[in-house]
């Protein structure tokens, strides 16, 4: 009785379902996607209200975003643009496989281009814009495109068909030494300057920087520093590289600040370098999870339009769960093992899935292709992301990695595969359709049709219509002027007397190169978390914190002179704890002198213990940009920061930072070191254009600063200059003699033992403040290269021994970092050099303490010195020997750098 009651109840509510079907159906198709979404979130939102809890859908089906009834007609010539391709994949794996051939090892990748190629292509010729018309007549810079680094050759590849490079420098791929131009072995704007733009192999790197650069795009506009136009941020990744944590780490930026002048495109090959990125699950699905669930655009292309006649046959939805029954693994064996494993294994679970493929065969079955070859469906995939607003969009296509590629197709070893056999040069030929002439395939070498051809014609006309070759990067002549020292006149006078920290006096300087009506727009201020630890209050008031949005609340301290400000066109890049980020976004603006055609001078503060070790692989690729900027590093050094202990204190990141070839690295102890440096740094990376970066540690300690000695700055840029000489009056004949050298806040202590050196054992040192021993090594070292390379000619001498000519005596030196900084030039100061620093873990205690446990305070210098002296003949020894218990140095106690 009950159950007939029920079942008229059931046939109303699915015939109300179905009229909001319908209604649904009506929204979509009449007014578009977007108002779909909006319906969809409302009914969310009311169903929250309800208290009714809607599962949520954060994966879709193993199938196109897109469905078939909603593609647009592809706008160009499938088949020549089919013949440009196939060129494009001859010579990229012509390159790679002749190098190897002549040149075992020289390495190169084919695999990655193969399963890329049809992605890329598609772009090229309808999306990747070089330039854009300006408002005000000429060009505007064009799309930023991120290429996936180990698909180099097909780039290459195709420069070479547009006639940017010859055949000469097609075959110097990885011969970049042999006496003509070459190619680097990935994108390297530093060995290409002329060519590539963004360094993108190192895994995560440019995902990463591509979040950042979007974002600053969006900074620059906001700020009217640029004109807005419709150009995107391409980044095209592998779906190994996203097992990277830079890879998606920051993809929640890119929604809060509704990039939706960024497209990701994931090549989903399914395979890492050895294997399977997700062999027991399926990668679409798990990214697509991750990227909508940050509130991404997800745009799915798994399947080629081969795939949408067995799908329009299939009326049971049978072959949509075979797929999704399916793993990763799975999909891999099947491309690899060919057609008929394709029939027994994916189709043959199924007897109705095998009648849908009776009247195929097997090589039908094996070219059925996956979405990331088809340029219907990529085309499509890309016109809705370049249509789409309010949120960044990710592409997930699906490709074969080692596409076309004879045996090596989809299998493990396909990344290391760098050369065919000849019958493999022969299937490969023919598997594309190669237009190329018999004698030249046999050679294996590049090859280019006449530029009258239609191929080529065809892709000159495309990227004519996009505004021009890709990728270029250019640098356009800036005219720049740099301030004058004299500009700086409040920094080098000195501090009066008044004690504040070199941390204090950048803030001042920074906050008046802001207030300057030529290059104060000019200043990125970039800052992790910490801007109030760095004195930031002042200038965040002075021009606010940038905020896509502006600032939507009133702040609890508005009522407070230095209260929190942000805005739409503020100039504080305040990036919260991510110093990935905080790098990420220093790149996209010491890059802008090139990116942008604008020389943005950006400052980046953080800690210094978590800049470089933290972020050096990204400080490497800045460096390869041929980045300019300056990093400042904040509350340095080992025995500086009082309090915070072993995590926080940093004797190391000019080791570090001695690492990077353009990185000029320096140890400020005074605020007119400082302003000399900024000064001559903003003059060399922006006035001179040389392509180099800062880094500077600044320090929290107070004390009185001094004004600047006359004559002092050539050795402050270059390195030392004798700060403070020994008082002769007070010196005898025999007096012993020695060198003291300083840096940091460590020069103070260096001071106090100059003094007592001469009060209570009459040795006569000088004190000289070392500004950057990695600067004065690498002079010495191009001095020295240049000596042994011309032994005909009279010898130079490096600076650290110009400055010293004529002292005297054993040099001791001091610093609040490891001595392997001023053992840097123990070749040149030989036996005349001892030296003190900050070898091994920090601790937590106050800076009387922390100088003591490491050897480097005042009296730990003057013991250094007299046993020194003692041990050169100098100095009585036993008095020597008694100094240390007067001085309360603890002989005994265990080494700083084991404890």
């Amino acid at each position: 009785m009950s159950t007939k009651a029920e079942i008229p109840v059931q046939a109303d509510f699915t015939a109300e379902v179905q009229e909001w079907i319908e209604a649904f159906d009506q929204v979509v198709f009449a007014e578009g996607h977007e108002q779909g979404a909006e319906l969809l979130d409302a009914l969310r939102k009311r169903a929250r209200e309800a208290g009714i809890t809607a599962p949520s859908e954060l994966t879709t089906p193993y199938m196109n975003t897109i469905p078939k009834h909603e593609e647009e007609p592809y706008p160009g010539d499938r088949d020549l643009e089919r013949r440009v391709e196939a060129l494009i994949r001859w010579n990229a794996m012509a390159m790679v496989h002749g190098q190897n051939k002549k040149d075992a090892g020289i390495g190169g990748h084919i695999a990655t281009y193969s399963s890329l190629a049809t992605l890329l292509e598609v772009g090229f010729n309808h999306f990747f814009h070089a330039t854009y018309p300006s408002q005000n007549g000429g060009d505007q810079p064009g799309d930023f495109i991120y290429f996936q680094g180990h698909a180099s050759p097909g780039v290459y590849a195709r420069a070479y068909l547009e006639g940017r490079f010859d055949d000469q420098r097609l075959q110097n791929f990885r011969h970049e030494l042999r006496g003509e131009p070459g190619l680097s072995s990935y994108p390297h704007p530093w060995l290409m300057p002329d060519f590539w733009r963004f360094p993108t192999v190192s895994m995560g790197i440019g995902p990463l920087n591509a979040i950042y650069q979007a974002r600053f795009m969006r900074y620059l506009e906001n700020r009217n520093l640029i004109e807005k136009t419709p150009r995107k941020v391409w980044a095209f990744v592998g779906d190994g590289e996203t097992g990277e944590v830079d890879t998606l780490g920051a993809i929640p930026i890119a929604t809060r600040e509704k990039l939706d002048n960024l497209i990701f495109v994931v090549n989903c090959n399914l395979q890492r370098l050895d294997g399977p990125v997700s062999g027991n699950k399926r990668i679409i699905d798990e990214l697509e999870g991750v990227f909508r669930g940050a509130g991404w655009n997800v745009i799915k292309v798994v399947w080629g339009s081969d795939w949408d006649k067995l799908f329009e046959r299939d009326h049971t939805g049978l072959l949509l769960k075979r797929m999704e029954e399916c793993v990763d693994g799975d999909y891999q064996a099947f491309k690899a093992k060919g057609g008929a494993y394709l029939r027994q294994h994916f189709f043959g679970k199924y007897p109705e899935l095998l009648k849908l493929v009776e009247d195929m065969t097997d090589d039908q079955l094996a070219a059925l292709h996956r979405g990331g070859h088809d340029p219907a469906k990529i085309f499509n995939a890309y016109k809705r992301a370049i249509e789409h607003t309010g949120s960044p969009t990710v592409i997930l296509a699906k490709t074969v990695k080692g596409y076309g590629l004879g045996s090596t197709q989809a299998r493990n070893a396909s990344h290391q595969e760098k050369k065919l056999t000849d019958e493999g040069v022969t299937a490969f030929i023919k598997q594309f359709d190669i237009p190329i002439p018999e004698e030249q395939a046999k050679q294996g070498k590049p090859w280019r049709p006449a530029q009258d051809a239609p191929e080529i014609v065809y892709l000159q006309t495309r990227r004519k219509e996009l505004g021009g070759y890709m990728p270029r990067r250019e640098v356009p002549a800036l005219n720049f002027k740099a301030p004058e020292l004299e500009y700086f006149g409040e920094w080098t006078a000195g501090s009066k007397g008044r004690e504040v920290s070199t941390t204090m006096g950048f803030v001042s300087i920074l906050r008046h190169l802001l207030k300057d009506p030529e290059i104060g727009k000019l200043i990125v201020p970039i800052v992790p978390d910490e801007g109030r630890t760095f004195g930031l209050e002042s200038a965040i008031r002075q021009v606010g914190i940038y905020a896509s949005e502006g600032q939507k609340y009133i702040p609890h301290d508005s009522d407070m002179l230095l209260s929190y400000r942000e805005e739409k066109d503020g100039q504080i890049l305040e990036e919260g704890i991510t110093e990935a980020g905080s790098m990420a976004s220093f790149t996209a603006a010491g890059t802008a002198y090139s990116n942008y055609r604008l020389p943005t001078i950006p400052f980046y503060m953080y800690y210094s213990m978590f800049g470089f070790q933290r972020v050096g692989d990204m400080i490497w690729a800045f460096a390869d940009s041929r980045g300019k900027g300056f990093l400042m590093g904040g509350t340095a050094g080992r025995t500086t920061m009082l309090g915070e202990g072993l995590q926080h204190q940093d004797g190391h990141s000019h080791v570090l930072a001695s690492t990077v070839p353009t990185c000029l690295s320096y140890d400020p102890a005074y605020v007119y070191e400082l302003a000399t440096i900024l000064q001559d740094g903003i003059r060399r990376m922006y006035q001179e254009n040389e392509q180099i970066f800062y880094y500077i540690t600044m320090y929290n300690e107070d004390y009185a600063m001094p004004a600047m000695p006359e004559g002092a700055k050539e050795g402050i840029v270059r390195g030392i200059y004798k700060f403070k000489a020994a008082e002769k009056g007070k010196a005898t004949a025999k007096a012993p003699v020695a060198q003291l050298f300083g840096s940091g806040p460590i020069l103070n202590e260096v001071v106090k033992a100059q003094d007592i050196l001469a009060e209570k054992y009459s040795v006569q040192a000088d004190v000289w403040s070392v500004t950057s021993y990695n600067e004065l090594r690498r002079d010495a070292l191009t001095v020295e290269r240049w000596n042994r390379l011309h032994p005909a000619e009279p010898e130079k001498t490096p600076y650290i021994l110009t400055a010293l000519n004529g002292s005297k005596g054993p040099i001791i030196a001091a610093s609040d970092y490891m001595k392997s900084i001023p053992d840097s030039l123990a070749p040149w100061l030989l036996d005349r050099l001892v030296t003190l620093g900050t070898d091994g873990f920090g601790r937590s205690d106050n800076r009387e303490h922390l100088r003591r446990h490491f050897e480097v305070n005042a009296e730990s210098i003057v013991a250094a010195t007299l046993s020194k002296l003692a041990r050169d003949g100098k100095f009585d020894a036993k008095k020597a020997q008694a100094a240390f218990a007067e001085l309360g140095v603890d002989t005994e106690k265990i080494d700083a750098a084991k404890a």
